[in-house]
């Protein structure tokens, strides 16, 4: 199996990819607030199922659609999240957004971040520092 190098990114390369990343990143979101308000629908559904009368055995799942429906948002997600990896970036939260670039910096190998509420990528971490260990980029 042929390794794939992983990109790297220049500031200025990350803050011209952010907005297309962005509405990305509101679509995922969107979509796992309707993910787990449809889980709870089923949660619901199926507690007061339990309550209102014992499981029969000949009736069909009456919960197939809402778990079809789960499944099917769960890889919509995944999808989302896989777009993300397939642009070189990633995607460290959903929700709020945080975003990482792999880059360089004097020869070291480090990760322009992003945080969602930010108008600009501006700081960056070592690859084991995480997001505590932010500082400003110097190319900014």
């Amino acid at each position: 199996m042929r390794r794939v190098e992983q990109p790297m990114f220049t500031i200025d390369e990350a803050n011209a990819m952010l907005p297309l990343l962005q509405e990305e990143l509101f679509k995922l979101q969107l979509l796992a607030q309707q993910f787990e308000e449809k889980y709870e629908e089923l949660q619901i559904a199926k507690a007061n199922r339990e309550f209102a009368e014992p499981h029969r055995g000949t009736e069909s799942d009456p919960f197939f659609e809402l778990e079809s429906q789960l499944e099917f948002m769960r890889m919509e997600i995944d999808l989302g999240i896989g777009n993300f990896e397939r642009r070189g970036v990633m995607l460290k939260m959903i929700n709020p957004g945080l975003i990482d670039f792999p880059s360089l910096l004097n020869g070291e190998k480090i990760l322009i971040c992003w945080k969602q509420g930010e108008t600009r990528i501006s700081h960056y971490h070592g690859y084991n520092d995480g997001f505590i260990g932010r500082k400003p980029h110097p190319g900014c």
